[in-house]
């Protein structure tokens, strides 16, 4: 096989320039190149002409380029650089792969420059069939993104919803327990814990305190080669998870020399922005080493500075949504409100300063942030060493620590009973009864905070050797997330009542007065918090072959082989509750399933049928990949899974591919769980339409299915690629997938008022006219509830199976399209292009039998449009890129009518400046100015609401941070 074939995939320097194609038309350029580094030598090439080269770190340290000064085209340019190298230009498809001539390979080390891609195990090779989004290192630094969660989400086949900073919790059901404020990604929008996110090639341990998402948050972007993206089923190479599709970071492994960076943003002065870097690497005659180091901070946005963060919705097409606790607050006594005039501190109020029928109202969002203020520290390093000829160890370890603070809605507010005793009591109807007071203790206590502090570490170490054109690799990998939280800023009840009923006016606490009217010491007595720790472990041992087996006419049959042992733990820590008792007491630890292990193997074989030499029409070339893993978990059993793919060629510059496989998502630990605490079964009355009186009582089950399984797709994708000869630099590609999701892992336990109305939509899990023994048995079960009072002797219509279980379906079908365009500008290099992705539509059902609805454009779920547009320029010194990012319009059910929400278009813009050699003290200093919604678009205006949280903004769909502008400054040594 192709040398140029592996080498193109190995972690480089991946920079624009030519193939002999383009070389055959394009203009010569002027090229005045000093003698230096091979490698920077070919970057400058690239900068210059704007074609594509792709050159391994191993084969370009530490050899000298001659000086190239002349009128070249970028290919015999780099023919110059090469001369007397034992090296050459390769083309494969677009792009020039720089490795060495056949007659030199068995001569020298390989130093690992046979690496994987994502989505297959076949070293070397794309996936065959799938589509593949790369975003390398120079795409990264031209979008102006700071985070690696930035760089993921990005992409188009991406949806908001979800574990993401935005979002927090407050999102629609499918935030993933996301308290640390992590960043998951959510391919398809099939949900987080349904796309696979790897660490170069290994999973890192979850986060969330329900372990339900992978946190890029915790991976610092400049330690960052590429991102490789297959939005594609892929449990047959990799197992659970990969359902939507794979993310997987690929580091700077092979960085040479020295990098510092730092920039430097602002939202319009409303949050400020900070990032410094510094990476370092070495290598030697067997062996290299880097090592980078980030920090990060953004400051918290306030909900205050952006209009749309508001409960009163009436400007934007919903109802006013305040609440009715305020300060000062609402007096209620006798079924009757009595508002509390404002401007007077309590003392001495009387019951005809009272406004009765009247209620205060408050704004839930005063003193909160929208997104919470950030700082991390990471250090990422990488060691390889030759032991031996053909065998070398390497190791790789990532340690981060993340500070998080958010201040949110109050999660606590209640009505407090104010007792007769009270120094401060009022009667408003003369009763001398307890009264209750609804009052925000916000500018008592401070907004509810959310605070802490996020720990990942870990790392891999193992051996790679080569035997004869095998490759053989044998590592282990550990790592762990512990996240710890604060809930601060909460009102203790029990000292709370306890202030409230003495009798002291120095020490009593005031509820009557407008804003702190109490003395400071008994507001910090009052003041109460919640605490929590968790922390996920996952461990494994991976060994994998890959190599030829024999040659047919077309290329080499390959194979790939493996086997994985790993074992993941997620387990909740202390705690502490200070919110409900006179003192502190510890919580109770929430148990879990213990340990799960995973064996696996698999097997991938690529077979190419015919190749360029073959003489049969509308086939010059044709691969065929098959695929199939085998695992056996140790807590719900085994699971199989296969993939078929294919790549026909039936001439020069179309490829035709397909994909066909199946994957699973396999339950997670608190989806497990079967201890008493878990599960409950209590008699509740709801509506009935068909019941004389309107409602009727039913007995609802929770808690966890025992025969849990896991969740399954059917996946299949067909697509076309385009890169005509006669038009050199067009590339043209669109995907057509299409997902059969089964067996959901779902409760319909939020959806009790609702059993009855829709008696059909929830037959198959409601058992309709229990028998009396069934009734009986359920009212003496031990983990019954008497919430109601309803008597074991009352009529009950139906028993409602509300356990979290293997639910409901969803079919998903769409296109992804990528179209671009390079031309010659300006003795430059320009691109244009953009790349979306269209869904037809998500219809989910809940239940296998259940009818199906379409959920497509509606708030919570995936639009049916997303696009990023670019127009990029480039030359020796400048980059210019400007991008346009869409968001279809969908509809608001969250408020009756349903709401139309337009479409968002936002524009980002990168400028920077590359220093030459002969700048003197600015030699290797590149300067970036970017802006990221440039035109501070503000995000369509909807109604939003999903459970008690309301905002004017979709914080699925878009982000409030507005205008974001940036100078960065990096120096290369």
């Amino acid at each position: 096989m192709q040398r140029a074939a592996i080498w193109m995939l190995t972690t480089t320097a991946a920079i624009a320039a030519a193939t002999p194609a383009y070389a055959q038309n394009e203009a010569a350029r002027d090229y005045d190149i000093a003698p230096q580094n091979l490698g920077q030598a070919l970057q400058q090439i690239a900068l210059v002409s704007g074609r594509q080269v792709v050159a391994p770190s191993a084969l370009t340290d530490g050899v000298q380029a001659p000086a190239v000064k002349g009128r070249y085209t970028a290919a015999e340019a780099i023919a110059v650089l090469l001369r007397g190298t034992a090296l050459h230009a390769e083309p494969i498809g677009k792009t020039l792969v720089i490795q060495r001539d056949r007659s030199s390979e068995n001569d020298e080390p390989q130093d690992g420059n046979d690496i994987l891609v994502t989505g297959t195990r076949i070293r070397g090779r794309a996936p065959v069939g799938s589509e593949m989004v790369t975003i390398d290192r120079r795409a990264i630094e031209q979008s102006g993104y700071t985070t690696t969660q930035q760089i993921a989400q990005s992409i188009p086949q991406n949806f908001a919803g979800g574990a993401n900073e935005n979002t927090g919790t407050a999102s629609t059901g499918i935030g993933g327990g996301n308290a640390a404020r992590g960043a998951g990604v959510n391919l398809r929008g099939l949900g987080q814990s349904s796309t696979l996110v790897l660490l170069n090639g290994d999973r890192p341990p979850l986060g969330g305190n329900t372990g339900t998402f992978a946190d890029l948050s915790m991976i610092p972007s400049s330690a960052i080669e590429r991102v490789e993206i297959v939005p594609d089923g892929a449990s047959a190479i990799y197992g659970s998870d990969a359902v939507a599709g794979v993310v997987n970071i690929i580091p700077r492994l092979t960085f040479t020399g020295a990098e510092t960076s730092f920039r430097i943003g602002t939202a319009d002065g409303d949050a400020q922005e900070y990032q410094a870097s510094q990476l370092l690497g070495t290598k030697w005659s067997s062996g290299r080493f880097m090592i980078a180091y980030e920090f990060y901070k953004r400051d918290a946005l306030h909900a205050g500075d952006r209009h749309y963060a508001t409960d009163d919705l009436r400007a934007f097409g919903g109802p006013d949504r305040r609440v009715a606790y305020a300060s000062p607050g609402t007096i209620y006594a006798g079924g009757r409100t009595f508002a509390i005039p404002a401007g007077q501190n309590g003392v001495g109020l009387t019951a005809a300063q009272l406004t009765p029928g009247t209620t205060n109202t408050g704004n839930s969002q005063f003193m909160t942030d929208l997104l919470p203020d950030q700082r991390r520290h990471s250090v990422f390093a990488a060691a390889s060493q030759e032991l031996f000829p053909h065998l070398r160890f390497y190791a790789r370890g990532l340690l981060s620590i993340r500070n998080f603070d958010q201040a949110l809605r109050s999660s606590a507010d209640s009505r407090r009973t104010v007792p007769v005793t009270n120094p401060f009591y009022v009667d408003p109807i003369g009763t001398h009864l307890p009264v209750g007071v609804q009052y925000s203790f916000v500018r008592d206590l401070g907004a509810e905070r959310y605070r802490g502090k996020v720990t990942a570490y870990g790392g891999s170490a193992g051996l790679a050797a080569d035997i004869g054109r095998w490759s053989i690799d044998a590592h282990g990998t550990w790592g762990r997330q512990a996240e710890h939280y604060d809930d601060i800023n909460r009102v203790n009840t029990a000292r709370l009542a306890v202030s409230l009923a003495d009798t002291n006016p120095a020490t009593a606490y005031n509820l009557f007065g407008d804003g702190p009217s109490t003395n400071p010491a008994t507001i910090a007595k009052v003041r109460g918090s919640l605490s929590q720790d968790y922390d996920g472990i996952v461990w494994a041992l991976t060994t994998r072959a890959d190599g030829p087996l024999f040659a047919l006419p077309a290329g080499e049959v390959r194979l790939a082989v493996g086997g994985e042992y790993r074992q993941d733990r997620y387990r909740p820590g202390t705690g502490v509750n200070d919110v409900s008792a006179l003192t502190p007491i510890p919580l109770n630890v929430v148990p879990l399933q213990g340990p799960r292990t995973i064996k696996a193997a698999y097997g991938e074989l690529l077979v190419p049928v015919f190749g360029q030499e073959a003489a049969i029409p509308l086939f010059r070339r044709l691969d065929l990949s098959a695929a199939l893993r085998a695992e056996n978990y140790s807590d719900f059993g085994n699971t199989t899974n296969p993939k078929f793919g294919f790549s026909w060629e039936p001439f020069a510059g179309l490829t035709i591919r397909g994909s066909y496989g199946k994957s699973f998502r396999a339950p997670l630990s608190q989806e497990l769980r079967q201890d008493p605490g878990s599960m409950a079964i209590f008699a509740f009355t709801v509506a009935d339409p068909q019941s004389t009186t309107g409602t009727s009582n039913l007995i609802v089950i929770r808690g966890n299915d025992p025969n849990l399984r896991p969740e399954r797709a059917t996946t299949w994708s067909l697509g076309a690629d385009l890169k005509p000869a006669v038009l050199p630099g067009l590339h043209a590609g669109v995907t057509y997938f299409n997902v059969q999701y089964r067996d959901r892992i779902a409760s319909i336990a939020s959806q009790l008022t609702s059993y009855l109305v829709n008696r059909s939509v929830y037959a198959p899990v409601t058992e309709a006219n229990p028998s009396a023994a069934r009734v009986a048995e359920l009212f003496a079960s031990p983990i019954y509830l008497d919430l109601l009072g309803i008597p074991a002797t009352a009529p009950i219509v139906a028993v409602v199976d509300a356990r979290t279980q293997n639910l409901s379906v969803l079919n998903q079908t769409g296109i992804d399209f990528d179209l671009g365009y390079g031309f010659d500008a300006a003795e430059g290099r320009a691109d244009v292009g953009v790349v979306g992705t269209h869904i037809f539509y998500i219809r989910q059902g809940l239940t296998a039998t259940a009818p199906l609805t379409n959920i497509l454009d509606t708030a919570g779920n995936p639009v049916d449009l997303r696009l990023r547009g670019h127009a990029t320029w480039n030359s020796t010194h400048w980059n210019v890129a400007g991008f346009v990012n869409y968001v279809g319009g969908y509809t608001n059910k969250t408020v009756t009518p349903a709401q139309p929400v337009s479409s968002w278009t936002t524009f980002d813009l990168n400028v920077g400046y590359r220093f030459s050699r002969s700048d003197g003290a600015f030699k290797g200093v590149r300067v970036t100015f970017n802006a990221s919604n440039l035109f501070d678009g503000a995000p369509p205006t909807i109604a939003y609401i999903v459970g008690q949280n309301t905002n004017g903004y979709d914080p699925e769909n878009a982000s409030p941070l507005g205008r974001l502008i940036s100078l960065q400054i990096t120096k290369a040594w």
